[in-house]
């Protein structure tokens, strides 16, 4: 996967001192295994779930979690210890050099006493919420709150409560300034109280806006404010908001800035809370019976909120919302088709409408063939999109999932003929041999690529591929896969629902009778009687390509297997020595020989994908029991998954539990809504 950044625009507006004072969230309280019905507890059971505290040492430097919000391209951390000025980490931005700080605090707060020291403070505490982020600083005779919340996909909001809780007058001194720029390409200017952003790596300008009384002077590089005195009797407070905006060309900026002018900043805040804790109540709400432990509460809020910081609002080429793979890794800040799919299902049971927009935006880079690009990007002139192969076919899954959700017949129709289109091109361009059976492929003849469109890209049944020209642009694999051709199985009884859903009778009998044929073709072809497993073979379905793999179960996801065959199968998937590690259902076996999770891709890890299809798989011939025995190994083996502060990852190591690669993983976090929510 690539990165595709390019395009930034800061802007900071410090408004108004004059937001009304809002009490703190109440302290977490000992979870129950009951579901309480008062909104706040859902809130607080995201309190402090992901670890956002930090301060970067330097431009790339991603040692730390970051807090993001309503799709906005920029992030940021809490502070890892008191520094001179008060603010947040960042922001961190995504939208040049594959991510990078700004500074480490680009707009920070110094209280200076009536003698121009500044205040020294000896306590810091943090707290972090679905919300928003907050932090409170102290001494015997002040108390500052500051609070982090996104208005918008542009806008986050700042606000600082100072109250004196001393027995004393406080005269105070308020000012800003940043901390020394890290990103490159950076340069400040300043009028009057506004200071002006550009950057020599886009062509966005950002803009930070302060009180009218307060005047700012300016180098390239630095700003700092005028000062502004605050006297505070004992038990007073006084707040203090700043907003600060990052805004693309293709919207406005005038009206982001008169919504900020005219915002209430308790009433943005109570809307953000009302949006999670409604969302982590549906998620909550809908959890397995088996999992109605406090634990997988917690669970769900990590989940939700790695899903939430990898959001990202339409910029550039891209024209819908959209999850990247992570964030925290500099080649995933793009959109790929497959793990679009994945969130989507994973975001239609809280959010619908970002659900929808998800498929979307990968449907909009379909050609008028049916292919659909492998990932695409905001900005092509720093990554183009990849249209060398496409991803395995889950996007009609995908569909009828949200369907499921809230019936939605606009969306289907929409849809449905970029789906069937999607799927015939399958047939057209990856059946070398024209017998109905696909298989992975490129369309620049490129074997790497082939091994990228299966999605698993070192697996070892690919070891001794060889590519094979079908027609101009369109290569395939000298091997049947059987994951592919599982995966277009059930993509037919999909296609069914959607089309019966439209009244398309011969397209229903169509998919009957093709999904009929392709069944006995899986059952026969790719299933070892003697191993029993399900394998590739090569293209006369003569030869096995061995090596027991995730692949494997896909028949038993697709429910395509026979039972005789699913108990097969799942005999291996139980047995401790191959697949039933410590995090179970990895994407090899662990007694093969060239079983090697930590330098291997997908050569031994576990990705949760996967993993779950092996579950679902389980659920589909009955063996609820073991599924949900393999469910809770796999949430307690995997490490971070269970407990608050650490990122849900890419991938595990299934003996040991280690979290591998990427942090912040979305298809990993949406995978793990679905194996412990109802259907």
């Amino acid at each position: 996967m690539n990165n595709k950044l390019g395009y930034l625009s800061i802007l900071f507006l410090i408004f108004c001192l004059g937001c009304k004072q809002e009490t703190t969230l109440k302290e977490s309280p000992e979870f129950s295994t009951v579901v309480k019905e008062t909104p706040e507890e859902y809130l607080i059971t995201s309190m402090d779930i992901l670890n956002y505290i930090g301060t970067p040492k330097h431009k790339k430097d991603k040692e730390m979690l970051m807090f993001s919000d309503q799709g906005a391209w920029f992030a940021y951390s809490i502070p890892d210890s008191i520094t001179v000025g008060q603010g947040f980490s960042g922001p961190f931005l995504m939208t040049q050099q594959n991510g990078v700080w700004s500074s480490a605090m680009l707009s920070q707060l110094l209280i200076q006493s009536d003698k121009n020291k500044p205040v020294k403070w000896s306590e810091h505490t943090s707290k972090s919420y679905a919300s928003h982020l907050e932090q409170q600083f102290v001494n015997n005779n002040i108390e500052l709150t500051q609070e982090l919340i996104f208005s918008s996909g542009h806008t986050a909001i700042q606000r600082s409560t100072i109250q004196n809780v001393g027995a004393t007058t406080q005269n105070l001194l308020i000012s800003w300034s940043n901390q020394p720029i890290l990103a490159d390409g950076l340069s400040l200017s300043a009028n009057n109280n506004e200071v002006t952003i550009k950057s020599s790596k886009t062509d966005a300008i950002g803009h930070i806006l302060f009180p009218r009384e307060i005047k700012v002077t300016n180098t390239d590089s630095s700003y700092v404010t005028s000062s502004k005195r605050v006297v505070l009797e004992p038990n007073q407070s006084k707040e203090i908001v700043i907003s600060q905006t990052f805004i693309f060309s293709n919207y406005s900026w005038d009206k982001e800035k008169l919504a900020i002018i005219e915002l209430d900043c308790n009433k943005a805040k109570d809307v953000r809370k009302n949006e999670k804790n409604n969302q982590l109540k549906a998620l909550t709400e809908n959890i397995n019976i088996n999992f109605k432990d406090y634990r997988y509460k917690e669970v769900i809020a990590k989940s939700h909120l790695t899903l939430q910081n990898n959001w990202r609002i339409p910029a550039g080429e891209i024209k819908y919302e959209g999850l990247f793979p992570s964030y925290h890794y500099k080649w995933f800040n793009g959109f790929w088709s497959w793990d679009s799919w994945k969130h989507a299902v994973g975001l239609a049971f809280y959010n619908i409408d970002l659900a929808k927009k998800q498929v979307k935006l990968m449907f909009e880079f379909q050609d008028e063939d049916g292919f659909v690009a492998d990932c695409v990007y905001r900005d092509t002139s720093i990554e183009n999109h990849n249209y060398r192969d496409t991803k395995p076919p889950l996007s009609a899954w995908a569909v009828v999932k949200i369907f499921e959700k809230d019936k939605d017949i606009n969306f289907v129709e929409e849809l449905y003929p970029k789906l069937k289109k999607y799927h015939y091109w399958w047939y057209e361009n990856r059946d070398h041999d024209q017998d109905g059976l696909c298989e992975y492929g490129s369309t620049d003849g490129s074997l790497v690529a082939a091994k990228w469109e299966s999605g698993m890209d070192n697996a070892i049944r690919f070891d001794n591929s060889k590519i094979l020209k079908n027609s101009e642009g369109a290569y395939s694999l000298n091997q049947e896969s059987v994951d592919l051709n599982a995966y277009l199985y059930a993509e037919k009884h999909y296609l069914i629902i959607l089309a019966n859903a439209l009244n398309h009778t011969d397209d229903v009998e169509r998919y009957t009778l093709e999904a009929k044929k392709l069944k006995s073709a899986i059952q026969e072809q790719f299933y070892d009687t003697k191993d029993g497993w399900f394998y590739d073979t090569n293209l006369e379905g003569t030869d096995f390509v061995k090596g027991e793999g995730s692949e494997g179960w896909t028949a038993l996801w697709a429910n395509v297997a026979t039972k005789e065959q699913a108990d097969a199968v799942k005999n291996r998937m139980m047995d401790p020595n191959k697949f039933y590690t410590k995090v179970p259902f990895q994407t090899m076996s662990a007694d093969h020989p060239k079983f090697d999770p930590l330098k291997g891709y997908w050569r031994g890890p576990n990705w949760l994908d996967q993993a779950y299809f092996g579950v679902r798989g389980l659920r589909n011939y009955g063996y609820d029991n073991l599924a949900d025995k393999a469910t809770k190994q796999i949430i307690k083996g995997a490490e971070g998954i269970l407990g608050k502060g650490k990122a849900i990852r890419e991938n595990y190591h299934p003996i040991t539990g280690e979290g591998l690669h990427a942090h912040n993983f979305s298809w990993s976090a949406s995978h793990i809504l679905m194996l412990i929510m109802k259907d």
